[in-house]
C-alpha cells in the first residue's frame, strides 16, 4: 500500500493523520510543505491541494484533504482497528468530539487567520499570541465539560483510542505550542497523558518531527 502524506511538523491536522496512520499500522512517506513560509501556495502544491492547506493524503494516486475525511477513509481501507465506532450513535458522538477541534477551535489559529489578523487589524505578535491562547483554551474547556459528563474509560469512547482521542490530543498539542497550562482541565490532561503514553501518539507529536528538530538546531 503506497501512501504519501504532504504535511508539516507544526500542523495539527497533519498530526491527526500521522497518529491515525500509526494506529492503523500503515507505513507512509511524509513530504514537508512549510506552511509558515507559504509553500502551500506554490503552483506545484496547488495542483495537489486546491485549498492550499496541509495535509494532503495520496493513496495509490487518489488525493484526499481534510484530516477527518482522511481518518474516515482509513477506516474504509483498513477496517481494524477502528477509529470510528460501528454503532451509529457512538460514531456520531465520536465525530462530535472530533469536530470540537477540527471545526471550532483549530481553524481560528491557523496561519491564514494569524496573517489576516496582522494584515487587516494590525495585530502585533503579542496580540496574535493572546488570540491563539484564548481559542486553544476555549477548545480545552469544551472538552473538559464533555469529558466531565462522559468520563474516558480509559479513552473517550472506551477501551481503544480513536478519532475523538486523536483530536483531543491535538488540542493539547496546541496548548504545548502556545505554552498554555492544562492543569485547569484535569480530565483532558488525564486522557491526553494516556494517549501520549502510546508510541502512536508520542511519535506523531510535532516536537518529534524532523522539521521541528531541524528548526531547534538552527535556532
Amino acid at each position: 500500500m503506497t501512501i504519501q502524506l504532504y504535511g508539516f511538523w507544526r500542523s495539527n491536522a497533519a498530526f491527526r493523520v500521522r497518529a491515525a496512520l500509526a494506529l492503523k499500522q500503515l507505513p507512509f512517506e511524509e513530504i514537508e510543505v512549510d506552511i509558515l513560509s507559504g509553500r502551500q501556495f506554490d503552483a506545484e502544491y496547488a495542483e495537489l491541494n486546491a485549498e492550499h492547506v496541509v495535509p494532503t493524503f495520496v493513496h495509490e494516486g487518489h488525493r484526499l484533504f481534510q484530516s477527518l475525511a482522511i481518518m474516515e477513509y482509513l477506516d474504509d481501507i483498513r477496517p481494524q482497528p477502528r477509529l470510528l465506532p460501528a454503532d451509529a450513535k457512538e460514531r456520531a458522538y465520536a465525530r462530535s468530539l472530533a469536530l470540537v477541534a477540527v471545526a471550532d477551535a483549530h481553524p481560528l489559529v491557523v496561519p491564514r487567520v494569524r496573517k489576516h489578523l496582522a494584515a487587516v487589524f494590525g495585530a502585533d505578535a503579542a496580540a496574535i499570541e493572546a488570540w491563539c491562547r484564548h481559542w486553544v483554551a476555549e477548545g480545552l474547556a469544551t472538552y473538559e465539560r464533555l469529558l466531565s459528563r462522559r468520563p474516558a474509560a480509559p479513552f473517550a469512547l472506551g477501551e481503544a483510542p480513536g478519532v475523538a482521542d486523536i483530536c483531543i490530543a491535538g488540542q493539547v498539542i496546541m496548548a504545548d505550542l502556545y505554552k498554555l497550562d492544562i492543569a485547569p482541565f484535569p480530565n483532558v490532561a488525564a486522557l491526553s497523558k494516556r494517549c501520549f503514553e502510546l508510541s502512536e501518539f508520542a511519535d506523531a507529536h510535532p516536537f518529534r518531527q524532523p522539521g521541528y528538530k531541524a528548526q531547534e538546531k538552527s535556532a
